[in-house]
């Protein structure tokens, strides 16, 4: 009795030298657009039509503490466990900071933009956010946070309820 057949299908030794070397130029393409700019395209932000300067300190018993950088008012409080897109999006953006040995200070700006968009920027890092990509749900933790309410708990599963 025989073995089982294998099958072979032979390439031929250009297509596959030519094939690699397309996988080379085109990997070379786009790193050379992604790090020159050359052939990108940028849209030009729309103006902003609110504008937030906000903190972010970690409190003791886990919250995620958010104040007003020009009043100091506390704007918000994401309880531990609740908030998971706030808290994944400063982690990201504090991880930066941590690296370049930034500490909480300078505020981060929280834009609402007349086509509706909505960013978080760093301008200590120059690391930005475009919220809304994230989807609606997502972004409307952060649009709560442009409202200047009282403080404010922040839970994912509600919109927002007043702290006592």
């Amino acid at each position: 009795m025989s073995g089982a057949r294998h099958d072979e299908i032979a390439l031929p030794r250009a297509v596959l030298i030519g094939a690699g070397l397309l996988l080379l130029l085109v990997t070379l393409a786009a790193a050379t657009s992604r790090l020159t700019g050359v052939g990108a395209t940028r849209v030009a932000d729309s103006p902003a039509v609110a504008v937030r300067h906000l903190l972010f300190a970690d409190a003791t018993n886990g919250s995620l503490l958010i104040s007003d950088a020009k009043s100091g008012a506390l704007v918000a409080e994401v309880v531990a466990g609740e908030g998971n897109f706030i808290r994944g999006t400063m982690r990201g953006l504090a991880r930066e900071r941590k690296r370049s040995g930034i500490g909480i200070e300078p505020a981060f700006v929280l834009s609402g933009r007349a086509d509706g968009r909505l960013t978080l920027e760093d301008p200590a890092t120059g690391r930005r956010v475009d919220l809304e990509v994230f989807g609606p749900t997502n972004a409307a933790e952060f649009v709560r946070l442009m409202a200047p309410a009282p403080a404010m708990r922040v839970s994912r599963l509600h919109a927002a309820t007043a702290t006592d």
